[in-house]
């Protein structure tokens, strides 16, 4: 199935009907096309508003929920952007269109290298792949402007909130359960950081070490 024009309208105006109303954020979701990172007959449904298993037990999130998290992160085209949960890729690839440079990290050496083949298959030449711990970030690498994670943690991991940059902001989900977690915002300022609350949402946990 290809990203046709019925189709890539329908897809926008779930995108709009649920919240996701930043320009730049809707051109860059229609300009990448989510079955690019999903296989079988998975790839079919790509433009349902519904996250979808992909490889070692993971999910691709719905689209909705990528652009909610995408326009909350606000990132402008001079960022560099950490995202900690490569998954499918289909994030990243979003965040490639709207910031400079893009570092991804996930713990499963598999995802990473099929996404990096996508990457490299869609020319998208400012993100950088890396199989890794992601709960400790990539410290050779920061600070960084915007941190994205799609794992959910406890609390915002202290390597991270390390990481980044004064003025910085990263969004990412927190709970003690996979029912109970709450997309959060978190701002670091001279003095500390800022939280907001967003809305809630399930995500798989950010487990530390690696995986296969």
């Amino acid at each position: 199935m290809t990203f046709d024009a019925e189709a890539k309208m329908q897809f926008l105006y779930a995108l709009r009907s649920k919240g996701v109303t930043d320009a730049r954020v809707l051109t860059a979701m229609e300009r990448i096309d989510r079955a690019d990172f999903l296989r079988g007959i998975f790839a079919e449904r790509a433009y349902e508003d519904m996250p979808l298993p992909i490889s070692c037990g993971q999910t691709i999130s719905q689209p909705s929920v990528v652009g909610l998290m995408t326009q909350a992160l606000q990132v402008t085209s001079r960022d560099k952007v950490l995202e900690v949960g490569t998954g499918s890729g289909y994030q990243a690839a979003i965040l490639s269109q709207l910031s400079r440079r893009v570092y991804t990290i996930d713990r499963f050496r598999r995802l990473v290298s099929d996404a990096k083949s996508v990457f490299d298959r869609l020319d998208l030449t400012n993100v950088i792949s890396f199989a890794g711990d992601g709960s400790f970030g990539l410290p050779d690498h920061a600070p960084f402007d915007r941190i994205l994670c799609t794992a959910a943690a406890e609390d915002p991991p202290g390597p991270l909130l390390a990481q980044l940059r004064v003025g910085g902001i990263m969004v990412l989900p927190v709970g003690q359960s996979d029912t109970v977690q709450s997309l959060i915002r978190v701002t670091r300022t001279e003095d500390g950081f800022d939280y907001d609350e967003l809305r809630s949402v399930r995500f798989v946990p950010l487990v530390e070490g690696m995986g296969d």
